[in-house]
């Protein structure tokens, strides 16, 4: 018939653009392995956030569609991920266990095709990362909705690492099983927290589901994947790890719930012109101390982005204060308003520059 014919057509064509990929992308892979090696004899890093910003912001330009930019921007993270890894084994280690909301941030930063390591807390990543264990770290510091996560803050005052990333990932409950039908299934595991998030949605659309709490969300995904009547509630990394299908996306009941993780390494990364720079201070115990500590972000036109209050632990009543503001360390006006801060201060401390996530 005359469509099998088109069809049969088209599909050749498209057989024929996946060998010309399929050779490009190893074409790529080799270029790679050169600069790798380049940057091995010179003692270069081998993953340079700035330059994958570029590579994403060239091709956003470039991209007259019908593939979203978002879509080519996660293609490209994943091509990009597996020519880095013929340059260099890169190891990460994050929050864990698997299949959590830290592991999806690590994922959504890195692509897969590096060593994603889980470890059991906060702590534990700064650790790996200080004894030469792994390259990176992935550690949650701030949640739309629950604030700020004071132990993240708390461990930049003991360990002497650098923030070279962030990643902003929206936290999206679904529904998922390793069974198609949504109506064949009897019971719904997940974490307690998660429950509470989705009653509204369970209550209305599965009022006869048996709903069974267990220790988290990957657990839950986990449990699903081994029974073909029970669904999870859990992230969308847990489906991809555990071969889900997401039966219902977004069941949760917060329409703007996003968390902002910290990649974190030894080195700052070199500017790319829309940066972050973080960093700590305190001040004296006197009237107008933080205010005129302040003063040099006013006086230089600094877009101060956020400053939160910690107890330094070391005194009563006594402060440190975490700072986000817009611009790179290496620009001559946020070095100048900095040295004029750090000069006025008890206490100073960068702990990075580096590429703001892209705005949500």
């Amino acid at each position: 018939m005359e469509y099998q014919e088109e069809l049969k057509n088209l599909r050749k064509e498209i057989d024929d653009i996946d060998q010309t990929i399929l050779q490009l992308l190893n074409k790529r892979a080799l270029l790679a392995k050169q600069v790798g090696e380049i940057k091995k004899k010179n003692n270069l890093p081998i993953f340079v956030p700035s330059r994958e910003k570029e590579i994403f912001e060239r091709l956003e330009k470039l991209n007259t569609g019908p593939l979203s930019n978002d879509v080519i921007k996660h293609i490209f993270r994943e091509i990009i991920s597996a020519c880095r890894s013929v340059e260099e084994n890169i190891k990460v280690a994050y929050l864990g266990p698997k299949a959590t909301f830290t592991h999806q941030a690590s994922l959504k930063y890195f692509g897969s095709a590096v060593d994603h390591i889980p470890v059991s807390t906060i702590k534990d990543v700064f650790e790996e990362i200080a004894k030469k264990k792994v390259n990176y770290g992935v550690v949650p510091v701030e949640n739309t909705i629950e604030g700020v996560v004071n132990y993240t803050l708390d461990m930049f005052l003991d360990y002497d690492l650098k923030i070279i990333g962030e990643v902003i990932l929206e936290i999206s409950l679904h529904l998922m099983s390793i069974n198609p039908n949504i109506n064949e299934i009897q019971r719904i595991y997940s974490h307690k927290f998660a429950i509470a998030e989705c009653r509204d949605w369970l209550q209305k659309n599965m009022p006869n589901a048996q709903i069974i709490e267990v220790e988290s969300t990957a657990k839950a995904a986990e449990m699903a994947r081994d029974d073909y009547e029970a669904a999870a509630i859990a992230s969308e990394s847990a489906a991809i790890v555990y071969g889900l299908h997401i039966l219902e996306r977004k069941i949760d009941k917060h329409l703007y719930n996003y968390t902002r993780f910290l990649i974190i390494g030894n080195e700052i990364p070199q500017p790319t012109g829309k940066d972050k720079t973080t960093f700590i201070f305190s001040v004296k115990n006197e009237v107008g101390a933080l205010y005129k500590a302040l003063e040099p972000f006013y006086k230089n036109q600094i877009n101060m982005t956020k400053i939160e209050s910690r107890p330094s632990k070391k005194e009563a009543w006594d402060y440190i204060f975490f700072t986000d503001i817009e611009g790179h360390i290496h620009e001559e006006k946020v070095s100048k308003t900095l040295e004029e801060l750090k000069s006025s201060v008890p206490f100073f401390k960068i702990l990075g520059s580096y590429p703001k996530a892209q705005d949500v």
